[in-house]
Parts: C-alpha cells; sequence; structure tokens
C-alpha cells in the first residue's frame, strides 16, 4: 500500500471546500507511531480553521488537513518505539486525523479499553483534555458552585461531570432541549441568552463560585458578575478574554496519558459519559462540519473510517 485518504482543503471557505484526496502513506519518525484510523472526532476548531480564522493568509500555502484526534489501531513504529505493537488498539490527538492513516506522538497516544468502540474512545482526547485542564485551573472544589456555559457540548459535558465527581454543584446552560438530559447527569440546566444572571440566581442567590466559558457566544460580562470578578473565570472558546481580564486556555499542559490516568477510570465506571451525537463515513465530512457548526450537538461527532 502506498497511498492514504485524507480529507483536505485547498482554499478557505463553506464545507463545500473540503474534499477526501489520496495522499503518501506517512511513515512515522522518532517518538512516533502511524495510526490505521478507525473513527476520527469532529471538533469546531475544523471548521474555524477551514473558514480560515487561523491564518493571516487568503488561501492554505498547500493543502490543509483535517482533524485533532481519533482511534485505531497502531500500524508502524518509529524507530525508537518500543511501547506500543502493531494492532494495538489506541486513541489521541494528532494534527489531520481525519484520514485512514495518520502519524501520532507516542505522548498522544492512550491504549483503548475493550469496554469501549472506536467511535466512542474518538470522541474522547480533545474534550476530556480541554475539560480536565479547565476545571484544574479554576480549581473547582468540594461545595464549590460551577456555572458551565454550553454544558451539552463536548467540552461542557465532560468539565461539567468532572466537577460533579470532585463534589461540587454545577449549572450548565444550555437549550431546553438539553434539560432533561443534563438533569439526568445532576447537572442543574439553565436557558441561555437574555435574562441568563437573574436565572441562574433564582438557583443560586449567592451566585457562583466559577465560571467555565465553553461557548464563546458573549457571555464573558455576566460570568464576571455571578462569580464576582474574572479571576474565577476561564474562557477555551472566547477570543476576547484579554478585554475582560479572564484567563483565556487554548493548549494543553499535560501529556494526554497523564489526563487519562486521571479520567479514564471515571470514563470506564461510568461517572463521565461523552455520547456519540452523530457518525458519517470520512466521505461525508462536509456534512459532519455542517451539523457541527449548528453548534447544537449533544456530545460529539465521529467520522468513521473504513
Amino acid at each position: 500500500m502506498t497511498t492514504a485518504l485524507a480529507v483536505r482543503y485547498a482554499r478557505y471557505g463553506d464545507p463545500s471546500v473540503l474534499s477526501v484526496d489520496a495522499v503518501e502513506v506517512p511513515e512515522p519518525g522518532r517518538g512516533q507511531v502511524r495510526v490505521a484510523v478507525r473513527a476520527a472526532g469532529v471538533n469546531p476548531y475544523d471548521s474555524r480553521a477551514r473558514r480560515g480564522l487561523h491564518s493571516s493568509d487568503d488561501a492554505p500555502r498547500a493543502p490543509a488537513r483535517v482533524g485533532l484526534e481519533c482511534a485505531g489501531t497502531v500500524d508502524a513504529l518509529g524507530p525508537d518505539v518500543a511501547a506500543w505493537a502493531p494492532g494495538d488498539a489506541v486513541f489521541g490527538q494528532a494534527h489531520g486525523s481525519a484520514a485512514t492513516h495518520v502519524v501520532v506522538p507516542v505522548d498522544a497516544l492512550v491504549a483503548k479499553p475493550e469496554s469501549l468502540s472506536f467511535e466512542q474512545a474518538a470522541a474522547l482526547p480533545v474534550a476530556c483534555e480541554a475539560a480536565y485542564r479547565a476545571i484544574r485551573l479554576l480549581d473547582v472544589r468540594a461545595g464549590d458552585t460551577l456555572l458551565v456555559h454550553a454544558a451539552a457540548g463536548a467540552v461542557g459535558l465532560v468539565a461539567s461531570q468532572l466537577a460533579l465527581v470532585r463534589g461540587a454543584r454545577v449549572v450548565g446552560t444550555a437549550g431546553t432541549a438539553n434539560h432533561e438530559f443534563l438533569a439526568s447527569l445532576g447537572i442543574e440546566p439553565v436557558l441561555y441568552g437574555d435574562g441568563l444572571a437573574a436565572r441562574v440566581r433564582a438557583i443560586a442567590s449567592g451566585g457562583v463560585d466559577a465560571v467555565l466559558d465553553a461557548s464563546g457566544r458573549g457571555v464573558l460580562p455576566v460570568s464576571i458578575e455571578l462569580a464576582g470578578g474574572p479571576e474565577r473565570v476561564v474562557t477555551i472558546a472566547d477570543g476576547s478574554a484579554s478585554q475582560y481580564g479572564v484567563r483565556a486556555s487554548w493548549s494543553a499542559d499535560l501529556p494526554l496519558p497523564q489526563v487519562f490516568e486521571a479520567v479514564l477510570p471515571l470514563i470506564e465506571k461510568g461517572a463521565v459519559e461523552l455520547p456519540v451525537a452523530a457518525t458519517f463515513p470520512l466521505e461525508q465530512v462536509a456534512a459532519a462540519q455542517t451539523l457541527s457548526e449548528t453548534g447544537h450537538v449533544r456530545g460529539k461527532i465521529v467520522l468513521t473510517v473504513g
């Protein structure tokens, strides 16, 4: 086999610019393995990058790859890798994961438990890492009241459940269609939008101890009001954070295996769950990103490969 398939785009724009192209099968270097991908997660970042929001250029200088996370089986090893063997079931983070094959650094790779499908595992890396990082940054503790914006989204769901495990009370913003689901997890749902502060205070009269903004939809002022100041607010989604003195967290601060040492046991025993909202074959990546861009997905969208 000399070729693989990968989702790419040669110009910025709507999902129609995406194509599934034949590419050379990547070879792992030192500290890397090649993964034969079975499933790949879809993330809001994919759409922002495709629209050119993370670039100052008018078009990609070369066809750009899509995807940040995947699950599959180890297919080949770099020259210094001894911890994995071909055929090992794994999940992890790597740019260009929406493909049949991708090279993944060993420090971004985790063994997939048999209890998880490849689709379930592919949904985990980005959301769990971001949620775990945010909860640590906010130092959420037992007895705290945490407000999570976009609580039904992937990061919001995981962060809310991690906070509950720590003994916190969690109030989560969501559309009414997700309120019953959030309540079933122990999250107290409130409708987002105008009047949010009053709705939160109706169930948490003293305000909240901390706020996680996973929505990026102009909620920082009300978050600061409810938390009593910007120092107890963290956003992973709003580029205007510095205007409000709010901490923004954009990138990982721990290796992925270390994150999942803490999170994976909670997933395996059911204390944390991340639903797969929809699956699409790799060839329907445009439809998957179109659904993702609605912002009304409960959990995670996943691409299936093969």
